[in-house]
């Protein structure tokens, strides 16, 4: 994020946003042209603290791609039967087929954060997690599947700012939960937890990427940007639909007048 004369930060506007992220989105439907073509399998991870911006990262990545190949997973509360599972299993049946892409907004690294954190987990089972996590992914790129971690950073008081955003808007309130009411007391505590997440999992069959999302707009663009430079040779023949010309005469020839469309008063 550069800074303006004054010294505030100098956050990247609307248009040059937009313009920028069609660029990109344009590199990210040959990346799912090249998935179909070729069979390969991609995971994206994305974590961060509450507010960091998941959510809108996935909108830009996903809102151009076909929904059938292309999925957001963002699972709720483990059900009791969930709870009594290896960890791991519930997020195995989300992991993509052949020529799909999957999104996960949080994932099994819940345990390492705001389980951990929040207590809905031991300190026996964290350290369990920290430990098989490397393990679970090193199968999944021995499979062949192209696994991306990012992270999403974003300072207390950006977080505090956004906090106040979404109370104030009724659209956004449903975004906050009494979890996010405790975690607010709890920043340094999760950043402890990130830390020795950090050093337990970043591993070089799955590393960790880290990307600034104090300026949103940005973070979106760079997080996306390191993706699509680290899916090398993603050109693929694009297979274009034709349309020849209709040999027949307008429906409404054969079924009549064309039917009036509704309105509605006001």
């Amino acid at each position: 994020m550069t800074k303006s004369k004054d010294g505030k930060s100098d956050k990247l506007g609307k248009d040059a946003y937009y313009e920028q992220l069609a660029v990109l989105q344009l590199e990210l439907n040959d990346v799912a042209r090249w998935l179909q073509h070729t069979g390969k399998r991609l995971v994206v991870v994305i974590e961060g603290r509450d507010t960091a911006g998941k959510g809108g990262v996935i909108t830009a990545l996903s809102e151009t791609l076909n929904p059938r190949q292309c999925r957001t997973v963002a699972l709720a509360k483990p059900s009791e039967r969930e709870q009594a599972q290896w960890y791991f299993q519930r997020y195995v049946p989300h992991l993509p087929a052949a020529g799909e892409i999957v999104l996960f907004d949080r994932s099994w690294y819940n345990r390492a954060g705001v389980e951990r954190v929040m207590g809905f987990c031991s300190e026996e089972q964290t350290k369990a997690f920290l430990k098989q996590a490397p393990v679970f992914e090193r199968m999944l790129v021995d499979d062949g599947i192209l696994l991306f971690k990012y992270w999403l950073t974003v300072d207390q008081a950006q977080q505090e700012q956004r906090f106040a955003e979404r109370l104030a808007d009724p659209l956004k309130r449903w975004k906050l939960s009494p979890i996010d009411v405790k975690a607010r007391e709890k920043y340094a505590e999760y950043g402890l937890a990130r830390d020795a997440m950090l050093k337990a999992t970043h591993k070089a069959h799955s590393p960790w990427v880290l990307v600034d999302f104090n300026d949103q707009r940005r973070g979106r663009l760079t997080m996306i940007r390191h993706l699509l430079d680290h899916i090398a040779d993603r050109q693929v023949p694009e297979v274009l639909v034709e349309f020849p010309p209709l040999d027949h005469a307008p429906l409404q020839e054969h079924f009549g007048a064309t039917p009036k469309p509704i309105t509605t008063r006001g």
